[in-house]
């Protein structure tokens, strides 16, 4: 098994995973857990104790079927990356809430240079395919790793035309919303083994896991969150590109957009983008110009809120260690519409630790919702 860096013990890793893959554990509540109990063995052995105070019997993730995990990454080729190793990336560390663990196949040293995000419409025009294509090719030979989400049209155009100039120093990193052992749409199998072969493969999601349609959001995150900008090429209104450029103005990151016919529905995203205060971008220079002298924040102004399922409250929260076994009485505080934490905190009049411990109590036995923005409502 590939091991993210010395510090990590296999020990440390098989209790990460099973912290993470356990039931009501998401993002928040594992660095949350990480940082109350100190590691995740110790973690592991509080959940029934916690779930109990909030009302339920609970039990973790077997140790089988974490097992079977790591064999299942093992036989792809495939590591894990904690969001604490040396090789995790700066800009994606700095999301509200970084993905607690990936895993990679292919080249982690692309981590480490300066990326742009090509997205656009998976129904492109031919159009619009090969200006991706050619944008991908021009940024990956001034040295930039091309990142996209390996989807049908400007996706794969980017990843293709990045690949055909990785002999010029950049390259190109897929992120998927399946596994990193499972290819999805099925016809992109040979790209997406090339992009892992020559480039850098990264997933969120568990080994085997199909593609769903919450999966997406997710993943877009990731492809924003790697990228100091996001250029979407062609993209229809409410699309997921879309929310991957709104997710890196988020971010603080620049998006850019390339204009088109109004007449054209699947202009209009990156038209309104434009409107919005997106950059204005009609060649790879005017891409790479930005990126060299961008220091935020985005320009772009957000019309809308993020998608709302997103998982999007901080994970930088450091709970108090004398409220350790004071949890807060919220859950009277808290209804069907979401609530940000901060306000429970201030309605409760408990520390911002014995709220946080509260919340993941209640998460741990299904009766809480985490919302973007650091919101909670009960489920």
């Amino acid at each position: 098994m590939n091991l993210p860096g010395p510090e990590l013990s296999a020990a440390d890793v098989f209790a990460r995973i099973r912290l993470l893959r356990s039931p009501g554990i998401g993002p928040v509540s594992y660095f949350q857990l990480l940082r109350r109990f100190g590691d995740a063995a110790a973690a592991l052995d509080a959940l029934p104790d916690l779930a109990a105070r909030g009302g339920a019997p609970y039990r973790p993730i077997s140790a089988d079927q974490v097992e079977a995990e790591i064999a299942r990454l093992h036989a792809a080729g495939g590591g894990y990356l904690f969001h604490d190793s040396p090789a995790y990336p700066r800009l994606l560390s700095a999301l509200e809430t970084p993905p607690p663990v990936l895993t990679w196949r292919g080249d982690l040293s692309l981590l480490g240079q300066g990326a742009v995000a090509l997205v656009g419409a998976r129904n492109a025009s031919a159009g619009a395919c090969r200006l991706a294509r050619d944008y991908g090719a021009a940024l990956a030979a001034r040295g930039y790793a091309v990142v996209s989400g390996l989807a049908r049209g400007i996706d794969a155009a980017a990843h293709r035309g990045a690949l055909a100039a990785m002999g010029q120093g950049g390259g190109t990193i897929g992120v998927i919303a399946s596994g990193i052992d499972v290819t999805y749409p099925p016809e992109h199998a040979e790209l997406q083994e090339d992009v892992a072969r020559r480039g850098l493969l990264l997933a969120e999601m568990p080994p085997g896991t199909e593609p769903l349609a919450r999966h997406f959001p997710f993943r877009n995150r990731i492809i924003a969150g790697l990228a100091a900008g996001t250029v979407v090429v062609e993209a229809a209104p409410r699309s997921g590109s879309l929310i991957t450029a709104r997710l890196a103005a988020e971010a603080g990151r620049e998006v850019m957009a390339v204009p088109g016919s109004p007449l054209d529905s699947r202009s209009r995203g990156c038209n309104e983008l434009i409107r919005d205060g997106a950059i204005l971008v009609q060649s790879a220079d005017d891409i790479a110009e930005l990126l060299e002298r961008f220091d935020g924040p985005s320009r772009l102004k957000l019309r809308e809120p993020v998608w709302a399922g997103m998982d999007a409250h901080s994970a930088h929260f450091a709970p108090e260690p004398d409220d350790d076994d004071c949890p807060a009485e919220i859950a009277h505080l808290l209804g069907i519409a979401p609530v940000a934490t901060d306000e429970l905190i201030r309605q409760s009049g408990a520390s911002a630790g014995a709220v946080q411990m509260a919340l993941i109590e209640l998460e741990l036995t299904g009766r809480l919702i985490r919302h973007a923005g650091g919101r909670v409502s009960l489920a």
